[in-house]
């Protein structure tokens, strides 16, 4: 095998090699049926055991809470943008939104298209480059729900814990965090991620939701938008994307293999810290772009002095074999994503190409 990229993109994003190697031995002929699990029957038993076990998996990870059931849909994390509120927003109630950065916007935008929405709490002072304190989250006396990003992809902003919502469901857009880090799932009525960040391939939603909740959906809703659809046919009313649930399963045999979610974060934390720290001794010649305590672990934003400086350190640093360096467009700057697949030994060579950079261009 020639050599991997230093893989540093947002999403679709590194996935565990030998996550990848084991798709690779069981791609042509899975378990010895004489087919790729892409040829199967989503309602055959090999498929379906599948299935089954990576929401069981999930579950587990997550210390089996009790009255949770595990969904996979379609559409990524910006059709949940209007699920969501399709489904909880009842009439004479307000949908509550914690703004804090381009993903949390793209949400509020849906949910304003549906019914009344209220922010309860915002960072657009700072231009997103600090969060606001849980204590700061004022809700309306009629909500139905309050909605926060746990980790703004763009910005690189992070919370660090979450807020106690009472008998208001609260529900989290983890796409860029999910399973990064231990977290309580009893404080959420529903989480729900992209699986290409830190759960697989692109392709897959996973919710995680409060059963009580989905028990019955608003019946003027289509099928495909109806949360008891995927509930009441174990995500199977239509064919899943049978392969891209397959590797979500496999990717969490490999967080189990590194010790649940108290090894990752380990993992993650070493990373994240050693990246953060050659930006801050740097003499300010690299600048994060978030405020410290806002940090996210998954998606190291920074700058350099000039738009001229950073154009030139992502084409060195591509011809250096580093993939992804480049910040989102809206936002320009630089960012690495570390995610729980992304190698210790990468970030270790990211940090040893800035030191070279920076001598090199200072």
């Amino acid at each position: 095998m020639s050599k991997r990229a230093y893989n540093f993109n947002a999403g679709p994003a590194a996935l565990p090699l030998e996550v990848l190697e084991r798709a690779q031995a069981e791609f042509v002929d899975y378990q010895h049926t004489g087919m790729s699990i892409m040829e199967m029957s989503h309602r055959g038993a090999v498929y379906e055991a599948v299935h089954n076990e990576a929401q069981a998996r999930l579950l587990a990870l997550l210390g089996n809470p009790t009255g949770y059931k595990v969904l996979f849909i379609q559409g990524g994390a910006s059709t949940q943008f209007a699920m969501i509120p399709m489904n909880f927003l009842k009439e004479g109630q307000t949908a509550n939104y914690v703004m804090t950065g381009s993903w949390a916007s793209k949400a509020l935008k849906e949910a304003k298209l549906i019914g009344n929405t209220h922010v309860a709490a915002s960072s657009e002072a700072s231009n997103y480059m600090t969060l606001p304190k849980l204590q700061e989250i004022q809700m309306q006396d009629n909500a139905a729900y309050l909605h926060l990003t746990s980790n703004e992809t763009i910005e690189g902003a992070q919370f660090k814990a979450f807020p106690d919502t009472g008998s208001v469901p609260l529900i989290g857009d983890m796409s860029s965090d999910i399973l990064s880090r231990p977290f309580d799932l009893n404080q959420f009525g529903l989480v729900y991620a992209g699986a290409q960040k830190n759960l697989g391939p692109s392709g897959v939603t996973v919710v995680i939701v409060r059963e009580d909740l989905v028990a019955e959906s608003p019946k003027h809703l289509p099928t495909m938008l109806r949360y008891d659809t995927y509930v009441k046919n174990n995500s199977l009313y239509n064919t899943p994307p049978s392969f891209g649930i397959y590797m979500v399963n496999e990717v969490l045999k490999w967080i189990e293999e590194r010790g649940g979610l108290e090894g990752v974060q380990q993992a993650n934390r070493k990373k994240a810290s050693l990246i953060y720290d050659a930006i801050d001794q740097s003499g300010g010649f690299y600048r994060g772009c978030v405020d410290v305590d806002s940090r996210s672990d998954m998606n190291i934003t920074f700058r350099l002095a000039s738009e001229e400086l950073e154009k030139e350190f992502v084409k060195a640093s591509e011809q250096e074999g580093f993939v992804g360096l480049k910040g989102h467009r809206s936002v320009g700057g630089l960012r690495a994503s570390i995610y729980n697949a992304v190698p210790y030994e990468s970030c270790e060579a990211l940090v040893q190409f800035m030191e070279h950079f920076k001598r090199s261009r200072g």
